[in-house]
């Protein structure tokens, strides 16, 4: 028999016209039903799906956007909604980061005749590197390509001091990712995953722990899982296992600062410019170091009346940004 959190992802998906989500539920619950046993169910389900997908009229669309959540009541302050419209396009990584990202879209797109087969498309993605990297940025990006909301979980809402309080904030976080189909996002994931054998923690962190390992361990939804984090190395080990793909992300080549530099000056008028030597020059930044840096040089063009970006603006503010980041110990 399905789920109580089935039936109600499914009437909640029906009633926001989300058509694929509700498929991928009715599928989820045809496989499950197969697997108790229950053959002749689980086939008159198939084809009643089958039977309603066939009749849909042409004007309906799979990769459809669904209607914007927005958290009310608690809810509201343990999630932030956003609908980013960021495409892969919009970013620049390194070629095996970006081929693992089209094949998670290529699979959600394909997410009910995946379900069909009883299997589940990628979903639950742990995302590791150093700052400014594009964890964040990977999110807006799969929701902009799939057309749905991204929730950003809000630490400062979720994390209590009160014993069992953010276990049970946490429950209602997956409540909603059972009951709305979204991408949501545990930034700054070492705050609650970090190891549980370190002397200085306290036991609330490792309740707290264990009860988002078992509460990832048990969603089945549609909903795609995000954790990032810059601190990779204090995460517990058991958490590895839990996600369908841990990707690491890395500051960029000099290759890559060439592709970021050409892009993010090409919409404004700029002189002919060294990227090689720029490129040279920029290797250690990250990937928002070197978008920033464009963004500036353009600012102080347009604000000074030149009608160019130059060579030497750029090197200038790299210049400008190493010596920060020397002086803060975090040059690499």
């Amino acid at each position: 028999m399905a789920s109580a959190q089935q039936l109600k992802a499914l009437i909640k998906s029906h009633i926001e016209g989300d058509e694929t989500h509700f498929y991928s539920i009715a599928m989820q619950m045809a496989a499950h039903e197969a697997r108790l046993g229950h053959g002749k169910l689980a086939q008159e389900l198939r084809a009643l799906i089958d039977e309603a997908k066939k009749n849909k009229p042409s004007t309906s669309s799979a990769n459809k956007p669904i209607p914007l959540a927005k958290p009310r009541g608690e809810l509201s302050s343990l999630l932030h909604a956003s609908y980013p419209k960021l495409r892969m396009s919009d970013m620049v990584l390194e070629k095996g980061i970006e081929e693992r990202f089209k094949k998670i879209i290529k699979e959600q797109r394909q997410i009910v005749k995946i379900r069909s087969y009883g299997l589940t498309p990628r979903k639950k993605l742990l995302l590791i590197g150093p700052p400014g990297t594009g964890k964040t940025m990977s999110a807006s990006v799969l929701a902009g390509e799939l057309g749905l909301p991204l929730l950003v979980v809000r630490l400062e809402g979720l994390i209590t001091k009160y014993m069992g309080e953010t276990a049970a904030k946490l429950r209602i976080v997956f409540n909603a990712i059972a009951e709305s189909r979204g991408v949501y996002l545990f930034d700054e994931f070492d705050s609650i995953g970090s190891n549980r054998g370190q002397v200085n923690e306290v036991g609330e962190i490792r309740r707290i722990l264990n009860s988002f390992l078992q509460m990832i361990e048990q969603d089945d939804s549609d909903s795609i899982i995000l954790a990032a984090t810059n601190h990779p190395g204090i995460l517990d080990y058991a958490l590895y296992r839990r996600f369908d793909d841990v990707i690491e992300y890395s500051l960029p080549d000099k290759k890559l600062i060439n592709r970021i530099l050409k892009i993010r000056l090409s919409a404004f008028k700029i002189s002919k410019l060294p990227f090689q030597r720029i490129s040279e020059e920029a290797e250690g930044l990250s990937h928002a170091e070197a978008c920033k840096i464009c963004d500036d040089a353009i600012k102080d063009a347009i604000i000074y009346d030149r009608d160019k970006v130059t060579a030497n603006d750029l090197l200038e503010l790299v210049a400008e940004r190493k010596k920060f980041l020397n002086k803060q110990g975090l040059d690499s």
